[in-house]
């Protein structure tokens, strides 16, 4: 099956040889004849199994097949970070190379003054995060009666990060007639509620088992104290000759403490996070593709906004509070069919945290240890068994102690995540800093 087989045009299968890309995807294959179609959509997939086009490609078909004069924008797609919405700007543009498009992206983090200008002049397709395109609207700069098409990108991600009064008052702007996209990597009870306010009899895709990882993703577990951690990364890094390797924190903080200390141990680093500026933040993914910074430390801000060809190497150095990050996480290595290698470094007091992702992606992860690194507080093998409520009760029938009830959930989600920025709101609606 090729994409001159999809019924794309002959401008646009052009577009993707010269990318590389030859043989569509199992999303693409199926997304593509659905967007063409004029249909509502509403796909899951892995993320790096090529979505981005699935909904790209058949997008700029349509405007190609109906062009208009106005100002635009006919298309908005929305997405939860800059990474992403920079990310699936650079698609639009590669894919458009030989059919007339106007395509602009807007988010926080740079001036506002610049973008309300592109906006003047006209566009067609326009890629946004939710918090800076309200800004712009209540700003008289962009407008939303020519809308044709939504798309929700990482539509669950949005909703975590606390974007859901946004987007709701988006769409109460946007025309009722339209066609509307929901595509994401996985689908929450959150999303499938909002899919059913929002989408019109959808065409339903899922190429994946949601909350699972690719299998071509070599992932495993290094037993390791909390002390220990940053000398260990570094003895990894030597000893395996690590180029370019993705490195996963919990907090901005721990980025930064982190990416200070491997300078000092002599290995080139950069860190990525909301309180980075803009500028700051495309330098160092710039240096880190390029290969002048070995390790890029980031948060969960870029779990789902990197697209690095090729990358090599995921390193969780903290698990993430919430299960399904560590998916997105790891989802950066082995795109595209590639295969790819995620390692976690585990202290004792995240064995909770590690029985949510094994939960979660339904398989436990081999462990290993480093000689010379080896825990003083042993990392358990397995979660502990529920008791046997028929084994805990007393000789009068009563239960045994009284303290029966289970704790939390392992990982489960944290009330505080949300992310810094003008393009970032938290869940009161109001900006807030990121704890994560």
């Amino acid at each position: 099956m090729s994409f001159s087989s999809l019924g794309l045009s002959e401008q646009l299968v052009r577009a993707t040889t010269d990318q590389g890309y030859e043989t569509p995807s199992p999303i693409q294959l199926q997304a593509i004849p659905a967007v063409l179609s004029g249909k509502d959509v509403m796909a899951a997939a892995q993320t790096g199994t090529g979505k981005t086009a699935g909904f790209t490609l058949p997008i700029l078909q349509r405007l190609a097949e109906n062009p208009r004069n106005g100002k635009g924008p006919r298309v908005l797609i929305l997405t939860p970070t800059r990474e992403l919405a920079a990310q699936v700007h650079d698609s639009v543009n590669l894919y458009s190379k030989y059919v007339p498009t106007k395509a602009a992206v807007v988010f926080g983090g740079v001036k506002i003054n610049p973008q309300m200008m592109k906006l003047r002049k006209g566009v067609d397709v326009l890629v946004a995060t939710p918090g800076r395109l309200m800004d712009l609207y209540q700003q008289n700069a962009v407008r939303f009666n020519e809308v044709e098409i939504l798309v929700l990108d990482e539509a669950d991600r949005m909703l975590d990060m606390g974007f859901i009064r946004d987007i709701k008052k988006i769409l109460a702007l946007l025309p009722a007639k339209r066609q509307n996209l929901l595509f994401s990597a996985t689908f929450s009870g959150e999303i499938r509620s909002l899919a059913q306010g929002l989408l019109n009899n959808p065409v339903q895709i899922d190429v994946a088992v949601r909350n699972t990882t690719a299998e071509n993703v070599e992932q495993s577990v290094y037993k390791v104290d909390q002390s220990q951690k940053t000398a260990l990364l570094s003895k990894l890094v030597r000893d395996n000759s690590w180029e370019q390797v993705l490195v996963f924190t919990r907090t901005k903080h721990g980025a930064n403490r982190l990416t200070q200390k491997l300078e000092k141990d002599g290995i080139t680093a950069a860190a990525i996070h909301g309180n980075k500026s803009q500028g700051a933040r495309t330098r160092a993914l710039a240096e880190f593709k390029q290969g002048q910074v070995r390790v890029l430390v980031a948060t969960d801000i870029a779990a789902r906004g990197l697209d690095i060809k090729q990358l090599p190497q995921v390193v969780n150095f903290e698990l993430p509070n919430v299960p399904e990050d560590y998916v997105h996480r790891i989802g950066r290595t082995g795109r595209a069919g590639e295969s790819g290698h995620a390692l976690s470094l585990v202290s004792a007091d995240e064995g909770k945290m590690l029985a949510g992702i094994e939960k979660l992606i339904k398989k436990q992860l081999p462990r290993k240890e480093v000689e010379g690194f080896e825990p003083k507080n042993n990392l358990p093998l397995k979660p502990k068994a529920k008791a046997d409520p028929s084994k805990a009760r007393g000789r009068n029938g009563g239960n045994a102690g009284g303290n029966g009830r289970p704790g939390a959930k392992p990982g489960g989600r944290s009330n505080g995540r949300s992310q810094s920025g003008n393009d970032q709101r938290g869940r009161s609606g109001q900006r807030q800093s990121q704890s994560a």
